[in-house]
């Protein structure tokens, strides 16, 4: 009796051990979480700040230049050396909170795009900053002109101004070459290519080869180009109609029209498109 009670507890020792150390186990890997979820927050929070800050310098800037040219407008209806000096003063400080805003626009572009962030808010806040900045150019060289009829010389800012044109011109070229680059590859990234035909046309494309579909130097050329997130429908002008390629069946429906000719219908696009982004259906 006294040896089953020894071995009843030794027994009860080891599964309590063997539950605590499965235990400690547990926590540690729920700690190791948790230190993983707070870092990638901590990094979150420290880019996105980072990019606040930035955006709010560009805010404080374009705030000054507003008020430096609500100084000049004051200024203008004045007359005497003081005032020309008040103007030129307060142009040049323009010219130069203008470049500070660039090289800080510049900056913000630069953090969006190393940043793990991506916001399409904060783009758009982007393009709304540069065109801001584009239109206080342009009010730059209309004071500019204006001072000239008045006699007032800025010194070296008409040189300055170009610059800033030249500038401003590349940056919106910058942004208009981005976002054509954007959407190609958004569009290639959606692009699906499908084909139908006789047995005999697919064989003279290559794209039926000894019973096998897309296996040797098929015609690419031969193909329809389509987008998968519009185009759903595809009217086959057949009364026969077999897939080729592989797709899942429960993505897509074969139905009659009122001529009893086939229509492919894509009821899950991504789904159908998964296993092949390219299309071939045999018909008679």
């Amino acid at each position: 009796m006294i040896m089953k009670k020894l071995l009843f507890f030794a027994v009860f020792a080891a599964m309590v051990a063997g539950c605590q150390q499965n235990q400690e186990k547990q926590d540690a890997l729920v700690n190791q979480l948790r230190d993983s979820l707070n870092s990638i927050i901590t990094q979150k929070d420290t880019e996105l700040n980072d990019m606040m800050s930035t955006l709010n310098d560009i805010e404080d800037g374009f705030r000054e230049i507003n008020e430096a040219q609500g100084r000049v407008a004051l200024a203008k209806q004045g007359e005497g050396t003081n005032t020309k000096e008040r103007i030129r003063e307060n142009v040049q400080f323009i010219q130069t909170t203008m470049q500070q805003n660039r090289e800080l626009i510049n900056k913000l572009k630069q953090q969006l795009r190393e940043s793990s962030f991506k916001g399409d808010q904060l783009k758009r806040a982007i393009e709304s900053l540069t065109a801001q900045l584009e239109e206080k150019d342009k009010q730059l060289q209309l004071l500019r002109d204006e001072l000239q009829d008045r006699d007032i010389y800025i010194g070296e800012l008409g040189e300055k101004i170009e610059g800033l044109s030249t500038d401003v011109a590349n940056l919106t070229v910058e942004s208009t070459q981005k976002t054509e680059t954007i959407n190609t590859q958004d569009k290639q990234l959606h692009a699906a290519w499908f084909v139908f035909g006789t047995k005999k046309e697919l064989k003279e494309q290559q794209i039926l080869v000894d019973g096998k579909v897309l296996q040797s130097n098929f015609n690419k050329e031969y193909f329809t180009k389509i987008d998968i997130r519009v185009d759903k429908e595809i009217k086959l002008y057949s009364s026969s109609a077999k897939i080729l390629t592989s797709h899942p069946s429960s993505a897509y429906t074969l139905q009659r029209d009122a001529n009893k000719q086939f229509i492919l219908r894509i009821t899950d696009p991504q789904l159908f498109w998964s296993t092949s982004k390219y299309l071939v259906v045999l018909v008679k």
